[in-house]
């Protein structure tokens, strides 16, 4: 089990008279995640309401805040424990045995044109082994063949982009990647998270895209990027991809 304390801090300057905010950086509650700690700090004079996804336990804030700055302080103390299983034993589940609720991860989404990239997809993996030892292929395939440069991309790139130009940053990896699965009938989705043990010349910590691949009736977290340490993939939110979990800022995260 690994105990992580990280914080974000949001600072906006609003320059209309009221303006709302829909915010989603409180630590994720889940049966592997335990949130042990945790403030949220922000002018008292604002009114909040709060959320949380009953399915995929994503915690939203939402506010509405006067003309002038807004600063917003959250602060977590949050215990991880990742289920490790035998990666030989996880298996591709045949889409005609997929709950109802994990079908709609396979459909293309505004950043995830699974679509467009079938014929590649199945040129490139169709022929191989099903199960673990392909997502594990289409996740080293996008690390080897991405070039991770920040700056590079914008809130427009998408999965076929970043195929195209070959460089991006987290979010662009976990787009080409969750494209790839869903291509192939593989179901996949994005979590935002925070970058664990990046290398720190790749600038302050930061929030982080990974993704999430549903094999043996379960969801997996895997980093296709891999600036992360895996078991310190923390989960804030959840969703299709970028347009449903999108993040910007700067966060601080310690180990305990």
């Amino acid at each position: 089990m690994n105990r992580l304390r990280y914080s974000v801090s949001l600072s906006y300057e609003v320059m209309d008279p009221m303006a709302d905010f829909l915010l989603n950086i409180e630590a994720a509650r889940t049966s592997r995640q335990v949130v042990v700690a945790e403030q949220l700090t922000f002018p008292p004079s604002i009114q909040t309401t709060h959320y949380t996804d009953p399915v995929l336990c994503n915690r939203l804030l939402r506010m509405r805040a006067p003309k002038g700055r807004l600063a917003i302080r959250y602060e977590g103390v949050v215990d991880i424990d990742h289920r490790l299983d035998d990666s030989d034993q996880l298996s591709e589940v045949p889409v005609t045995e997929l709950p109802f609720d994990v079908w709609h991860y396979l459909a293309p989404s505004r950043y995830c044109e699974s679509d467009r990239l079938m014929e590649f997809a199945m040129r490139e993996f169709g022929g191989m082994q099903r199960g673990y030892a392909r997502v594990y292929a289409i996740r080293e395939w996008v690390r080897n063949h991405v070039r991770f440069l920040s700056r590079s991309t914008n809130e427009c790139t998408s999965a076929v982009d970043t195929i195209v130009e070959r460089t991006g940053v987290c979010r662009d990896f976990a787009h080409l990647m969750i494209g790839i699965c869903r291509a192939l009938s593989i179901p996949a989705r994005m979590s935002s998270s925070l970058d664990y043990g990046a290398d720190p010349t790749m600038g302050a910590p930061d929030f982080h895209a990974v993704v999430e691949v549903y094999l043996s009736h379960r969801w997996y977290l895997l980093d296709p990027s891999g600036i992360s340490i895996p078991t310190g993939l923390l989960r804030i939110g959840t969703g299709r991809d970028a347009a449903d979990i999108p993040f910007a800022g700067r966060c601080c995260i310690n180990r305990i």
